[in-house]
């Protein structure tokens, strides 16, 4: 007989994807319905947690509930009104995109709250949200990368040394968001000081990067210390670059091409970065990893990797484990046994100092 479990599935979150992890949420909590109890937690813009009865993520309604921060009250979910028991999850399912959600810091909570749960662990999160971090991190593994400098804050000389280095065109991009948000491509002088101001709405430090003439190839994984990769798929945006409304907007004409067209060596050269990034940050559970191929040179470099990657019905994560042979319905299932199995691992581990 099949066991259910409880999972719980983090959405929403105060964040510039917010609105993204809705998304996400309503087809993940779809199809874990099909083998598990689904409950969906909304965290809405001020960050309160919302137990939704439906068992499908909504946009909005809900309990407000809590958890305790230590593994003694074993996960359960508490009304914020009375602390009474709401519900008891066997497993959190994280799917909060960007800062409050997928930058460590939630699962830095679940740690404390010692249950298991989906996707990468405190570091691995942290690291690939920080597109700053990530990047000194791909550096030190040895992987190819596209020229960049970070800055922080307002700085003319910082800003004239960046533009001399990289030259133009550039893009500006918050060190911590995803979605494309706050990004913009800086084709001229004058445009870079708005470009910056854009982007330190969302964070305080920036990344500038040289613009690559190049397709963008993408690759999901999956798995831990030894993780599955994809085959590779590229994406060809209706506009100048991938922006949010070429991602999201119902009127995109955005293409998914899977598989890419690559030539065999290539797509193995593709995945074996893959895999190498996810592992680079301590990677766990899935990710989506970024590469362009370069115009003219035919180089893969990296460029970014996804923790929590979008996971709509027209998403490029799970449709590329489709192409690669596995449904949503067992991939959502293999995420759900890897965290179970990292929690045991970890579970096993000494926390006193024995003689």
């Amino acid at each position: 007989m099949e066991t259910r479990l409880c999972v719980a599935v983090l959405f929403g979150g105060r964040s510039g994807e917010h609105e993204v992890s809705l998304r996400s949420a309503a087809s993940v909590t779809a199809t874990l319905a099909r083998h598990h109890d689904v409950l969906p937690i909304l965290i809405d813009h001020q960050g309160r947690w919302l137990l939704q009865p439906s068992g499908t993520a909504q946009p909005t309604g809900g309990t407000a509930v809590f958890v305790v921060p230590g593994p003694h009250d074993r996960g359960r979910l508490r009304r914020l009104a009375d602390a009474s028991v709401a519900a008891e999850p066997d497993v959190y399912f994280p799917l909060v995109h960007g800062t409050f959600g997928e930058d460590g810091t939630l699962q830095g909570l679940l740690e404390l709250v010692g249950l298991p749960y989906v996707g990468a662990g405190v570091l691995g999160s942290a690291a690939g949200m920080d597109k700053a971090a990530m990047k000194a991190l791909f550096t030190h593994a040895g992987l190819p990368l596209g020229p960049y400098r970070v800055l922080r804050g307002r700085d003319a000389l910082a800003e004239q040394d960046a533009l001399a280095a990289l030259g133009l065109p550039v893009f500006v991009k918050p060190a911590n968001m995803g979605s494309s948000v706050g990004i913009s491509k800086v084709c001229t002088q004058e445009e870079f000081s708005a470009a910056l101001g854009k982007a330190l709405d969302y964070d305080h430090k920036l990344v500038v990067e040289r613009a690559i003439d190049a397709r963008e190839i993408e690759v999901s994984v999956l798995g831990g210390e030894d993780p599955e990769v994809s085959v590779p798929g590229e994406v060809v945006p209706d506009r100048e670059f991938y922006d949010y409304d070429s991602k999201y907007a119902a009127k995109s004409a955005t293409r998914l091409l899977i598989p890419a067209a690559l030539d065999s060596p290539l797509m193995e050269r593709a995945r074996a970065l893959a895999r190498q990034a996810f592992l680079a940050i301590d990677g766990y559970g899935f990710a989506r990893v970024d590469l362009f191929l370069e115009r003219g040179s035919a180089r893969l470099l990296v460029n970014e990797i996804n923790t929590i990657p979008g996971f709509t019905s027209i998403s490029m994560f799970p449709k590329l484990w489709e192409a690669s042979g596995l449904s949503s319905v067992e991939l959502v299932a293999r995420l759900v046994q890897l965290a179970i199995e990292r929690h045991a691992r970890r579970s096993s581990l000494r926390t006193e100092q024995q003689p």
